[in-house]
């Protein structure tokens, strides 16, 4: 069995280390803050004092930090310790643009560094399943793939570009992040006029759009006619919206909405479906 190192105790990492332990893997485990990695230990890692320990003799490097400058802090730390050939796979959530700097300089110094992003709570790091991204060369994706398919439900490869996984990552974070808010909006709304958010979460049982049908609706909106829904007709539900949820304040994206189509209308686009607001062709 190949030993694994694994830096970053948090609780994704510590999922995962306990997960390869399972599996019968020698894993040895770093945290910058040491009583992290206790739990981790008592179930059978070795727990290093730095980064350098953690990697020695390991045949694999799963980074699971909070931030880019831990990535870049771990990795500098460590590399006087790995093995030739080591594979390091960082699951950090990491700005695009900082990934393929950081792709390039690792390869230049002849490491193999790679991104694989994580759409994964606690549990399923635990459990080996959720949704892993990987974006790097092809021959790189083959040899790994066995092996990180161990650690998630499934792995999607998006690709030779190195920073693929980190965009296609922000962009999935960003829809939860802004589903969230919209969520919230709606149960605002429904409490300042007596609607309990059972209610609401009952209603999209039965009706459910989902984000990728939004979205392909909103393809050539700006183009298509008749338009189904239009956006002087959408604004106008939009004022009712805000109308019953009283207070604007309390409100997180229905005012911007309500100002973007404002300024939509101004331009002359009211008879435009209103699902051109989000339309990637519009010129």
């Amino acid at each position: 069995m190949d030993t694994i190192a694994v830096l970053g105790m948090g609780l994704l990492g510590r999922g995962f280390a306990l997960n390869l332990l399972d599996k019968g893997h020698p894993v040895r485990v770093w945290n910058r803050t040491e009583s992290r990695s206790t739990p981790v230990g008592e179930a059978g890692a070795t727990v290093a004092s730095t980064p350098a320990d953690a990697v020695k003799g390991a045949q694999r490097v799963h980074l699971v930090l909070t931030a880019d400058e831990a990535v870049d802090a771990v990795i500098a730390a460590m590399t006087p310790s790995l093995g030739e050939g080591t594979f390091i796979v960082d699951h950090s959530t990491n700005l695009p643009a900082k990934v393929a700097e950081r792709y390039a300089r690792l390869r230049d110094a002849g490491l193999k560094y790679l991104h694989a992003p994580v759409f994964m709570g606690p549990q399923n790091s635990r459990e080996a399943t959720g949704l892993m991204l990987l974006s790097g060369p092809a021959e790189e994706e083959t040899a790994l793939r066995p092996a990180l398919e161990t650690m998630t439900g499934r792995v999607l490869y998006l690709g030779d570009e190195p920073d693929k996984a980190a965009k296609i990552k922000i962009t999935g974070n960003g829809m939860l992040v802004m589903l969230t808010a919209a969520m919230g909006d709606l149960f605002t709304m429904g409490a300042a006029c007596g609607v309990g958010h059972e209610e609401i979460l009952a209603l999209f049982e039965q009706f459910a759009p989902s984000p990728a049908g939004m979205g392909q609706r909103a393809v050539g909106a700006s183009r298509r006619k008749p338009p189904g829904f239009t956006m002087t007709m959408a604004r106008k539900d939009v004022g009712l919206m805000l109308e019953t949820a009283g207070d604007p304040g309390t409100l997180t994206l229905l005012p911007a909405v309500a100002a973007a189509m404002d300024r939509a209308i101004e331009e002359g686009r009211g008879e435009e479906d209103f699902t051109s607001l989000a339309d990637p062709t519009r010129e």
